[in-house]
């Protein structure tokens, strides 16, 4: 799979840009602030629907016009495609010349695994940040898990709310039952195919990690949760009553699961050293990409956004060494010279590209 050409039109800072990219290796490079973020961003955009950077997507619309137009044309093994992004008073999507009706159909069209600077402390930052990643990876291989996922969410908002009611107005606690049940249901379904994934990518990184680190490093990871089974969450919801209206909130579920990844049977996030953060990350975006591969049948497009920069000489070289066959576009502040390897350079300066 890869993304032959992209165009931008009204988007952040280009006006109108059209981009052909080389199917193996791209390095856009330039000073900050003059664009390069925004070609990834575009292309996330192409994949999700949605942006990676801010949820207000007027923001995305450069400044003093009226509408945005993002086209990415994409290749995979049986067929190409064409996905058309316009945002103005409302946004629309359509695939191929067709319009979608919700956005889920733009899922596993475009498939990526992105990296960026932020990405670098996934481990050692709060769990919602591991649940995102989880999430992702998911959404879009099982749309159906970001139907399931937006029912429980919505169920939640909905639960929050009575809290805060039987709180200030003191409404019945029985008619939380009604919430209980739902987010039992939908929390159970949510746990199978996060487990399901997150075995998925054990079985890679064990093997990925290791070459990384040349077998100096064994690496695990374990998914945390209370909500395995529907009735052991209904019964926590329920022994959790009290506080949660105290609360006005919902203080156990699906929403709160983590995962921790170990080394040689240390946590990462207290135990491990800066470089060992890092190279765990590497490994969990590879893993990323291997699974991915082994449910489409092709490697996923690679986005590298101001990712050398993160990384000494070495891991810049075992990493690259891991993602052959895999289209990588790779921003960066710096000019990067890859011997031996087919690639394209584009140097960006403000919101135009100079070949």
């Amino acid at each position: 799979m890869y993304i032959s050409k992209i165009k931008l039109y009204n988007f952040r800072n280009y006006q109108e840009q059209e981009i052909e990219f080389n199917k193996n290796i791209n390095i856009i490079y330039g000073d900050n602030a003059q664009g390069k973020t925004n070609i990834i961003e575009a292309i996330f955009l192409s994949s999700f629907g949605k942006s990676f950077r801010t949820n207000k997507e007027k923001e995305l619309i450069q400044f003093g016009k009226e509408n945005l137009i993002v086209e990415t044309e994409y290749q995979k093994k049986d067929r190409d495609g064409k996905i058309k992004i316009e945002i103005a008073n409302k946004k629309q999507i359509s695939i191929n010349g067709i319009k979608i009706k919700k956005l889920s159909e733009i899922l596993g069209n475009i498939n990526i695994v992105i990296f960026t600077p932020e990405d670098i402390n996934i481990l050692k930052n709060g769990p919602e940040n591991r649940r995102r990643f989880l999430d992702m990876m998911i959404g879009q291989l099982r749309p159906n898990y970001v139907y399931y996922l937006n029912l429980y969410l919505k169920t939640l908002e909905q639960r929050n709310n009575y809290l805060k009611q039987i709180q200030e107005e003191n409404k019945p606690q029985e008619m939380l039952e009604i919430w209980d049940e739902k987010l039992a249901e939908y929390g159970e379904i949510i746990y199978k195919y996060r487990v399901d994934y997150v075995d998925k990518i054990i079985k890679k990184i064990k093997v990925i990690h290791k070459n990384i680190t040349n077998e100096k490093e064994k690496i695990d990871i374990k998914y945390d949760s209370n909500c395995e089974q529907k009735d052991k969450y209904l019964q926590l919801l329920k022994e959790r009553r009290k506080l949660d209206i105290i609360k006005g909130f919902t203080t156990k579920g699906i929403h709160r699961d983590d995962f921790t990844v170990y080394i040689d049977e240390k946590e990462v996030k207290n135990y491990g050293s800066q470089g060992q953060n890092r190279t765990a990350v590497l490994s969990l975006k590879l893993a990323e990409l291997n699974v991915v591969y082994d449910e489409i049948g092709e490697y996923p497009i690679l986005l590298l956004d101001d990712f050398m920069s993160e990384l000494d000489e070495k891991r810049r070289k075992n990493f690259l060494n891991n993602i052959e066959n895999t289209q990588v576009i790779i921003t960066g502040t710096e000019k990067i010279d890859m011997p031996n390897l087919n690639y394209n350079l584009y140097h960006i300066e403000k919101g135009e590209v100079l070949l």
